[in-house]
């Protein structure tokens, strides 16, 4: 069996979809696939773009050689240069044995550096030079390297934003993204909702080995009622505690809302009848809201690091710690 034809079947099946823009990005997933230059993938949160780069690696020339994905924010600034191109026996104290980077354990095959954005100033300018010609050298080593890889990024950030924030490098960005593909959101992809849900359920029946369960027409209206802020990623963690929550009901029984659903945002009470407030008082309050959701926001996509949160936001650290001062906000809510 050819493993690899097995892979390119398993990450396209994946990529599931019949809506406009959803079948736009995908005829780009195609034509990324035919070639070998870097691409950037972009999107929001849940959008799928580690599974459209598999689809490129798995769909393309590079298929049989590995596809390496890499979380750019678990990167230590300190490590850089190790984590990219290892190290030789006795480069450092601790540097026993030699190993492998990360650019070398994907040797003729694919490269995917996800959340890029993330990558400190010293990571952007170890990857442009490695970009440049895609040669390096390990830590320790006499002799330079030549690499062999094709490099996949992605990002749910504009990184044109972070450019203009100083936050990330143009140059870098222009070696990135050769060649791009923008993943839509599903609240822009109407009839995928259900589609995608479907086959959640299906997935799910044969992992719990169980019939698969119906839908019944209260559950169909709140998947297509959610803007689904998550994206797909939410979609499917919807779809599998309903499949769970709903088993004790009986097979064939359909799939129905549960009481304590969190599908959808609460809608406010009927006939009330909001305070009005001084016009400056409401813009304070507005700032506010918005200050605790974008730090929020920030912390959570770097796993409270303060300072790459604070390179994303294009602030100093010390501004930006003094901002989660001022609204008592502790890293300790966001994976630190």
């Amino acid at each position: 069996m050819d493993v690899s034809k097995s892979l390119a079947e398993e990450a396209t099946a994946a990529l599931i979809g019949e809506s406009p823009k959803f079948m736009e990005a995908l005829r780009l997933i195609r034509r990324l696939a035919a070639c070998e230059a870097p691409a950037l993938i972009q999107g929001e949160t849940g959008t799928g773009k580690e599974l459209a780069a598999r689809a490129i690696h798995y769909c393309g020339p590079r298929r049989k050689y590995p596809f390496i994905p890499v979380n750019c924010g678990a990167i230590p600034e300190n490590l850089v240069e190790n984590e990219f191109f290892g190290h030789r026996r006795g480069a450092y104290t601790d540097a026993k044995e030699s190993e492998t980077g990360i650019v070398a354990s994907a040797a003729g095959g694919t490269l995917f550096l996800d959340e890029i954005e993330c990558l400190s100033s010293r990571g952007q300018s170890v990857l442009l030079r490695f970009l440049q010609d895609q040669v390096y050298r390990p830590l320790g080593a006499r002799e330079n390297v030549i690499g062999n890889v094709r490099v996949i990024s992605a990002s749910n950030c504009d990184l044109g934003q972070l450019v203009s924030a100083n936050a990330f490098r143009q140059d870098l960005v222009y070696r990135l993204a050769v060649v791009s593909v923008t993943l839509p959101p599903l609240r822009e992809r109407p009839g995928d909702v259900v589609l995608l849900a479907q086959e959640f359920a299906r997935r799910f029946a044969r992992q719990y080995e169980v019939p698969v369960r119906p839908f019944d027409a209260r559950f169909s209206q709140m998947l297509v009622s959610h803007k689904w802020p998550g994206n797909v990623r939410e979609l499917e963690n919807f779809v599998h505690r309903h499949f769970v929550l709903n088993d004790a009901a009986g097979a064939g029984h359909p799939l129905e809302p549960e009481t304590h659903s969190v599908a959808g945002p609460s809608s406010p009470a009927p006939n009330r009848v909001e305070q009005v407030v001084a016009y400056s008082t409401a813009k304070t309050r507005a700032i506010e809201d918005f200050d605790r959701a974008y730090l929020a926001r920030v912390l959570a996509a770097t796993g409270g690091n303060v300072t790459r949160a604070a390179r994303l936001a294009g602030k100093e650290r010390r501004a930006f710690g003094k901002l989660m001062r001022r609204y008592s906000i502790s890293i300790s809510s966001f994976g630190a």
